[in-house]
């Protein structure tokens, strides 16, 4: 880890100034950053300290929308009683994403901002060749051990798997990401690797996440996080899947589906040739399962990660199915 300056940012205003300095990064719980430099892919010139700016820690929530503050941690939305109510899959998510201790630091905004697990990514050490690292040097991964990389939005550039668990479900219901003068769909946030595997998020400098807004909806009332992993806790997802749905007065045609997937892509990805299969209609094991083998359409497997593209629909299928059980 190489020397830093430190500043404490006591505004937005200040915080945006300083991260507009090369080899800035921003400093709020302190989970992936921390993380970052230790392993010595982070090295920032400067490390931004934000936590303490006042009001980033709201959470807003209405029958239109949740607007949750940028510091807010994820225990504390993952427990707020409007958010299991209007939006359970949102609390799921977070509930399932790593430890209480590290839920207790982390807050919403570097949860977006944490970056990949890779494991060839996080040891430049033995594996210099990463071109999310180093621009142009090769993906380690390709040709190795690659039993949790992704099988969707690939390139020949990178095949790291996004490992969070919150934008999944951000994206399942069109939420945005406030970054001052900019509003995004998270959708749009998250980048695929394509050639320049190096961007993750659409970011740029000086801007700063000051929030996220989820629209209410129907589908988002009633939702729903699976997640399938190697153990129960404590580990990224193997395949998982957000999941809200609205039925029709008669309690059997679906009039809204909203899915994305976890686990399995190189970021949050939204599953709309199921959705677009199911909407109209009928609810019913044999129409939730076929359609669900839509969920992996234009998958590439890497060998040891190949049994992704079988779980995945399954994961998508057995949440669907649980909804329909509370209709």
């Amino acid at each position: 880890m190489r020397d830093f300056s430190y500043l404490r940012a006591d505004s937005v205003e200040a915080a945006r100034n300083a991260a507009a300095l090369p080899g800035a990064m921003l400093l709020a719980g302190g989970t992936t950053l921390v993380d970052l430099a230790k392993c010595g892919v982070a090295e920032p010139s400067a490390v931004i300290d934000i936590s303490h700016i006042k009001g980033l820690d709201a959470i807003d929530v209405s029958a239109g929308r949740a607007v949750i503050g940028a510091l807010a941690k994820m225990s504390h939305v993952a427990d707020h009683a409007e958010i299991k109510g209007r939006f359970p899959a949102v609390s799921e998510a977070l509930w399932q994403a790593a430890s209480a201790q590290l839920r207790n630091m982390a807050s919403i905004g570097g949860n977006l901002m944490q970056r990949t697990r890779c494991p060839y990514f996080r040891d430049p050490a033995n594996f210099p060749a990463c071109n999310k690292r180093a621009p142009g040097s090769g993906c380690s991964a390709i040709g190795g051990v690659t039993r949790g990389h992704a099988v969707l939005g690939t390139s020949e550039a990178c095949i790291a798997t996004y490992p969070g668990d919150l934008a999944i479900a951000l994206v399942a219901f069109d939420a945005e990401v406030h970054l001052g003068e900019r509003r995004l769909k998270v959708e749009d946030f998250f980048l695929a690797p394509g050639a320049t595997a190096e961007r993750e998020h659409d970011i740029r400098p000086g801007e700063v996440i000051t929030a996220i807004e989820i629209p209410g909806s129907a589908a988002a009332r009633r939702s729903t996080y699976l997640k399938v992993r190697d153990r129960q806790s404590y580990e990224f997802a193997a395949a998982s899947a957000a999941v809200g749905l609205e039925l029709e007065g008669d309690g059997r045609t679906i009039r809204d589906i909203r899915i994305a997937l976890g686990g399995v892509a190189t970021k949050p990805w939204r599953a709309r040739a199921v959705e677009d299969a199911l909407r109209g209609k009928t609810f019913d094991e044999a129409t939730v399962r076929k359609a669900s083998e839509l969920t992996m359409d234009g998958a590439v497997d890497h060998g040891a990660n190949h049994y992704k593209i079988e779980l995945a629909p399954r994961v998508v299928a057995r949440a669907i199915l649980k909804l329909g059980e509370t209709a």
